[in-house]
Order: structure tokens, then C-alpha cells, then sequence
């Protein structure tokens, strides 16, 4: 039977590289082609990322990484996300008047930049290459130029007077000689670029691994902090809050800190086994989805039909309640994680679902944890429906701020059966100003944590801000198999779970999977400023038919909906027994490709 996609399936047995820019994908690849593995792939691919879509993601922000390495025979995480600072407490907070929310631009929600160091980290332990050769393409492109993105554009002139009279550095970066960048022009970053090469220049030492390091020693204990934690000293800018503020960040906590690798969690679901970061990310939550879906008959329903699409916004409600209640840094607070991905606690879960969309904001109540899930729901019914301006928050497809965009990601697979699923994100233009002399602005992750005391995301120093940013790798009956993810904040893994199902259950391929209409929950506490919560609300694409939609209402769902291929930007790579592989790209911003051959 004929398939009928927006794309080809991608298919081959060297490799496949899949990315939300056509540009990174194409550099992926050329290191495949080069003799590089997956894990040196998608380190320059990430680079490449961070010049090519600068409101999406920097080198000031943060990185999770999901990976098969054949060497060791295993799954793995590396988490660069960037740890609070060591000042950055409660009590600091509402000594600067800041009571309620971490605003979300500026330096106040800084919290120690990750990206670059777990890149590098990653390079040095699995990859065979050498610095400058992972990093030549994004020095190119800052260099040379590379043709701006619409969105990229159309984002930088929103904020060129706000660049002009706030944050100075910025508009010198991104409005050169006070112009604006046009759509499809070529954009240079000088200084970022001149910032990698002398990162690139410090690669020195009798091993690969003690040259790698030194690049990392560099960025953090040698210029590029030096002039972070010069500018941080004196810099008092304007942020979401409506008043200026300083950073807690400071350069010894850049010198004190490094990415780390842990093993994922996971769990198994009709002949797969899906692994995840831990709690100090969200990706848990897919893994609590799936345990509740595994008390339907899922195969049974039509994938684009009301049923369907009730069950799974419904048990989405419970898994995200469950997120708000009880995530974050396990190295600080006590996650009953074993519980929440429980079989059992996943049946107890489901039937709370029934025929009724439900507008209550459910967390279960855990023995020894029911404070947390009695705060939740405090906070959402505090939080619900605030007024606020989200638009210097994340930069999310969430189709209610002004900043169109959402965050970066990357699947590799290579032609030993390496897999790396990455999704690199923060440090967006939008988010803070740009260092001088660097070319790059800092993150706003902080935003994440809450300004009460005993909860599992309470604001505290060293601790991992709670992120959306979730990637994910499958073995299907043992064998490493699949990588896959999305930007998108809160929707990431709605959007992946809504794709994994319909190619578990209905046997949709990669692409098919993703041209598909999608969805998502608008129910729960937001992670991003200003942090609302919407009852009842999910967006669908109008693909989905005007029945189903009408239906959805009459179960009293509150329906957004979204016009055709503006949901969702999934990228996919599958390795199959017989050594193909095949990848897939989202067609939806039309910028992201899958090559492969």
C-alpha cells in the first residue's frame, strides 16, 4: 500500500542524521562521512544548532543526551544541566523583592551555563575525534554567515528597541550597526565565532582525552569565565519582573561545576523498553503515561478518534500532576520515583479516567509524600489562568505568546548501532543579554524552581532546575532500536507519547507517524513564566476531523484549535535486525530534515 507523506522515508545502512535544522543535519552527516560516530555527529551538529537557531538554544544553556554506546552494550544519560548557584536561595530571592515567580530573562534566573562542557564531555568519553574537528562547521557558519531563519528574524526585530535600551550587548550581536537581520540574509556572529576558535586554539596535551579537557578547563576556569563572571559582577539589567537585577551566578560557580553521566530510567511497554532521564528532567512522565495507558485497549481505538485522543489527554492530566507534585534534583530532595513508574500505582492511576474530561488537578497521594501533592495543587489553583506575558518564558510552540519557536533537537544513529537522542536547549537570544566579547547570552533556567520551602523544586543552591528538556531511546525486544524527541517545553512528551503509541499500536512509520495530527494538554502547571495552569484546555490540529473535535467538546474538553502542521516538530531515527536504518524529520516550520544513506 502506497504511503503518502510530506517527506521520504530516509533509509540506509551507513547512517542516518535527523535534526531540526536542515544545515545541522548536513554537518551531522558529513562527520558520518568523514569516519566519525554518532556521538561525534551530534556534538557538531549541536554547535552547528547553536549558531543556526540562536532563540533557541546557546552555549550558556543546558543539554540532556540519551545514547546507546556499543561499546559499553548499554543505555546511557548525560545530563549538562547547569546547577543553581551557590547564593541562589529563597531567602536571597525575596531579599530582592522577588516573592512569587523567578522571572524568566535576565541574569537573576541564570543558572550555571552546561551546554558546552556536556558537548565536550561527551566528545572526550565516547567519541574519536578532535575538538577543532566537531567545532570547524559552527565556526564557519559565525564566521561566514549562514541564511537567517524567518523566525530567527522575526524575533530579533520584536526585541530590537528592547535590545537597544536595555540589554546594549544584545543589539550589538543581533542588530550589527543597528539594523536588523532579513529573512533569508546571511548572518554572521564574529565574536562567537573568534570565542570557538581560541576555545578550539586551547586543545593542547599528548592525548585526545587530555586535549579535550583542557578546551573544557578553558571555558571554565580560563577567559570564557573570566569575562562571564567579569560582566556578572557589575551587570544589573532589566528582566521579566518590570525591575532591574544582578545575577547570583558567579564565576567560581562555573569553575566548580561539570556534566555527568547516569544511567536512565526506564521502563517496558508492549515489547519495548523505553529509557528517560531521571526526575531532575521530565521525562519520567512518559514512562508514568505509558503504565497508565497499559490499562486500555489502545489497539483497539482509532489513532486519529475520539476515544483515543480522550484517554490519552486524560492520562497525560495524571502524569504531569504527578510531575508538578513530586520531580526534581534527586541528589537533593526524596523522589519516590520507583513508586510513580510502578505498575501498580499506573493501574490505581487509571481508573481515575472515565467518559468525562476532568478539570481537577489530580497528583496521587504517595505515604510519606502527601504534602507535596496537597502543594501541587495549591500552586495550580493559585496559578490558574493568571495574566501575564509568557513571551520572554521558553520559547514554545504553545501558540499563546508572541516568540514563535520552541527549543532544538537531534537523533543519530551510525553504522557500528551507536544511537544519540539529544535536546539541547536555553541560552536563547531572548532570554538574557549577551556577554560581551563572547557572542552568546546565558540561560534563564531558574525560572523552574518555586520560591516555597519543602517542596521537590524548591530553589536551592547546587540543586538541577526541574527541565522539560527530554530525549528518548528505545530497545525493542532487547535490541537498541530507536531515538526520538522534540522541542517543545511541557508538550515534549505529550507530543512524543502521542507518536510512540501510534507506532507501537497502529505500526505508523517514522514519518507517518509525524505528518500525523497531534495534540496536547493545556491542563496542568505550566513550567515556564508565568507558570498558569488551564483546566480543561487542549490544543488539536483541525486535521483531526471536525467530528472527533465536536466530540471531544461534548466530553467537556475545553478544544484550542490549531491549524494544520503547527503541532509538534518530532524528529525520529529507527535501526532495524537487518542493519537499515531510517530517520524522519518534522515538516512543520519547514527547516528540519532527516538525511541519511
Amino acid at each position: 500500500m502506497q504511503k503518502f507523506t510530506t517527506r521520504p522515508e530516509i533509509r540506509g545502512t551507513f547512517g542516518v542524521v535527523t535534526s531540526t535544522h536542515w544545515i545541522a543535519s548536513a554537518v551531522g552527516m558529513s562527520i558520518l562521512e568523514r569516519g566519525g560516530n554518532a556521538f561525534d555527529a551530534a556534538v557538531a551538529t549541536g554547535f552547528v544548532l547553536q549558531v543556526v537557531e540562536p532563540h533557541l538554544n546557546g552555549p550558556g544553556g543546558d543539554l540532556p543526551v540519551l545514547f546507546h554506546s556499543v561499546r559499553d552494550n548499554a543505555p546511557g544519560v548525560l545530563c549538562a544541566q547547569g546547577s543553581a548557584p551557590s547564593s541562589a536561595t529563597i531567602e536571597e530571592m525575596r531579599a530582592r523583592g522577588i516573592n512569587d515567580l523567578i522571572p524568566a530573562s535576565g541574569l537573576l534566573a541564570t543558572v550555571v551555563p552546561g551546554a558546552f562542557d556536556g558537548w565536550l564531555l561527551l566528545l572526550r568519553d565516547y567519541g574519536t575525534m578532535e575538538v577543532a574537528d566537531v567545532i570547524e562547521p559552527a565556526i564557519n557558519y559565525c564566521l561566514n554567515g549562514h541564511p537567517m531563519l524567518p523566525s530567527v528574524a522575526s524575533t530579533i526585530a520584536d526585541l530590537q528597541t528592547f535590545f537597544e535600551h536595555q540589554w546594549p550587548s544584545s543589539a550589538q550581536v543581533w542588530c550589527p550597526e543597528g539594523a536588523c537581520p532579513q529573512e533569508g540574509a546571511l548572518f554572521c556572529n564574529p565574536d562567537l565565532g573568534r570565542t570557538y576558535q581560541r576555545l578550539v586554539d586551547a586543545a593542547k596535551g599528548d592525548t585526545r582525552e587530555i586535549r579535550i579537557d583542557a578546551v573544557r578547563a578553558t571555558w571554565r576556569e580560563g577567559f570564557v569565565a573570566e569575562k562571564i563572571g567579569e560582566y556578572l559582577a557589575t551587570a544589573n539589567v532589566m528582566d521579566a519582573s518590570g525591575q532591574k537585577n544582578s545575577a547570583l551566578l558567579t564565576r567560581s560557580d562555573i569553575e566548580g561545576w561539570s556534566a555527568q553521566f547516569e544511567k536512565p530510567t526506564s521502563i517496558t511497554y508492549h515489547g519495548w523498553e523505553l529509557f528517560k532521564t531521571g526526575p531532575w528532567g521530565q521525562g519520567p512522565v512518559l514512562l508514568q503515561a505509558l503504565q497508565i495507558l497499559k490499562n486500555f485497549d489502545l489497539a483497539a481505538m482509532d489513532p486519529f478518534g475520539t476515544e483515543f485522543t480522550h484517554i490519552v489527554i486524560e492520562a497525560i492530566k495524571l502524569a504531569w500532576a504527578d510531575r508538578e507534585a513530586y520531580y526534581g534534583d534527586p541528589k537533593y530532595y526524596d523522589i519516590p520515583l520507583e513508586t510513580l513508574l510502578s505498575e501498580e500505582y499506573g493501574r490505581d492511576r487509571a481508573t481515575l479516567i472515565s467518559d468525562k474530561a476532568s478539570l481537577e488537578t489530580r497528583p496521587g497521594r504517595i505515604a510519606g509524600h502527601e504534602h507535596l501533592a496537597d502543594a501541587a495543587v495549591f500552586r495550580v489553583n493559585r496559578r490558574t489562568e493568571v495574566a501575564g506575558n509568557a513571551a520572554t518564558g521558553e520559547p514554545t510552540m504553545a501558540h499563546l505568546t508572541d516568540v514563535k519557536g520552541d527549543t532544538v533537537h537531534l537523533d543519530i544513529i551510525d553504522r557500528w548501532g551507536n544511537l544519540v537522542s539529544a535536546t539541547p536547549s536555553g541560552g536563547w537570544l531572548q532570554s538574557s543579554p549577551v556577554i560581551p566579547g563572547l557572542g552568546f547570552p546565558l540561560n534563564s533556567r531558574a525560572q523552574m524552581f518555586w520560591l516555597e520551602e519543602g517542596l521537590a523544586s524548591s530553589l536551592t543552591p547546587g540543586a538541577r532546575p526541574r527541565t522539560t528538556l527530554t530525549p528518548t531511546i528505545a530497545y525493542q525486544n532487547g535490541r537498541p532500536s530507536l531515538a526520538f524527541g522534540t522541542p517543545g517545553g511541557d508538550q515534549q512528551d505529550q507530543w512524543q507519547l502521542i507518536w510512540f503509541l501510534r507506532l507501537v499500536h497502529y505500526g505508523l512509520d517514522l514519518q507517518e507517524g509525524i505528518d500525523a495530527p497531534l495534540f496536547h494538554s493545556m491542563h496542568f502547571q505550566g513550567s515556564f513564566y508565568p507558570r498558569n495552569a488551564n483546566p480543561g484546555k487542549m490544543m488539536i490540529e483541525e486535521t483531526i476531523g471536525e467530528e472527533v473535535i465536536a466530540a471531544l467538546r461534548e466530553r467537556g474538553h475545553e478544544i484550542v484549535i490549531a491549524a494544520p502542521n503547527t503541532v509538534g516538530r518530532l524528529t525520529a531515527a529507527r535501526r532495524h535486525p537487518d542493519g537499515q536504518m531510517q530517520a524522519a524529520a518534522t515538516p512543520r516550520l519547514m527547516q528540519a530534515y532527516a538525511i541519511g544513506r
